[in-house]
């Protein structure tokens, strides 16, 4: 059975984002309460916090600058995306979580690893913060991974939103694949089914929308019956994971239907998809007791791999 890494630190509650913003730091105080009966089962490590040579692997530096200048000002990216006092550090060691889990798969530690950071990443582009995001979390995660020796990197992103960063900065690679099932129409209006890459990535693109009121009899299936035949096509060394639960039924700001049954076989599927290290990493989830209760599950689920 694989040892589990779960990855946090008490820095990213101090990434203050205001009152009535839902990417609240109550979010991973909720997971907190809800893994507490697992935790003496998982490997437990703290996140370093990422050089600004590998956000820049990803990021213009351009893009760097203005991150922090905002984070140093204490003033908003956009009316989405606020900065605070902790946020650089928060950032940095957002990003740094999947540092540590690709160091933790690699050395043998751990074969699955779940990071549980803020501010969430996927909707950061190589240019832009936003979306709640400063930096692109995964896809920093996946360019470290691959100086590691991990070649081909399938990242799997089940967030209720399109991981337009993402996509943007792996489109045209044919070394990252990327996978996503959304909401559509829905922010950030990404993420048709006919954007499937382009030059040396064109192929390793696979979006797929929901309409809103989609739920269990739609959205697991798509992993329970695709995700394992596109990544045996691929290939893959590694997998991330951009793990948003607000796809959840009782998420405030999207409208699909999944339960926490349906999480879960999405989490079982994603496990089961590929015979390879898996690292999930947090983005959305706005219905605290929800997103606690999914984390949980799929802390749960990972322990019982492989089963």
């Amino acid at each position: 059975m694989a040892a589990v890494a779960y990855i946090t630190d008490p820095v990213y509650l101090l990434h203050e984002t205001g009152e009535w913003h839902p990417e609240s730091s109550e979010r991973l105080r909720s997971i907190g309460r809800h893994i507490a009966p697992l935790k003496e089962r998982l490997l437990c490590l703290s996140p370093i916090a990422v050089s600004e040579k590998l956000v820049a692997s990803v990021h213009t530096p351009e893009h760097i600058e203005t991150v922090r200048a905002h984070c140093e000002s204490l003033e908003p990216i956009d009316a989405d995306t606020v900065c605070s006092a902790h946020s650089w550090e928060a950032a940095m060691k957002a990003a740094g979580a999947g540092i540590v889990a690709v160091d933790a798969v690699h050395a043998g530690e751990a074969g699955l690893a779940f990071c549980a950071v803020r501010p969430p990443g996927h909707h950061a582009t190589p240019e832009r913060s936003m979306g709640f995001c400063l930096f692109n979390n995964v896809a920093i995660a996946a360019r470290y991974a691959q100086t590691r020796g991990y070649g081909r990197i399938a990242i799997v992103d089940f967030d209720v939103h399109h991981g337009n960063g993402t996509q943007e900065i792996f489109y045209t690679d044919g070394s990252v694949l990327y996978f996503s099932s959304h909401q559509s129409p829905a922010y950030p209006g990404t993420g048709s089914s006919d954007e499937r890459g382009a030059g040396a990535g064109d192929g390793t693109t696979f979006n797929y929308p929901f309409p809103p009121g989609s739920g269990d009899e739609s959205v697991p299936p798509l992993y329970e019956e695709l995700l394992a035949p596109v990544l045996a096509d691929f290939e893959p060394d590694l997998i991330l994971v951009s793990a948003g639960y607000d796809l959840h039924e009782k998420d405030p700001l999207a409208q699909l239907q999944v339960t926490t049954d349906g999480v879960r076989r999405i989490v079982h599927a994603i496990l089961h998809s590929a015979d390879v290290p898996k690292i999930f990493m947090l983005e959305g989830g706005y219905n605290v007791d929800a997103l606690g209760e999914c984390v949980a599950a799929t802390i749960e689920e990972m322990l019982q791999y492989p089963n």
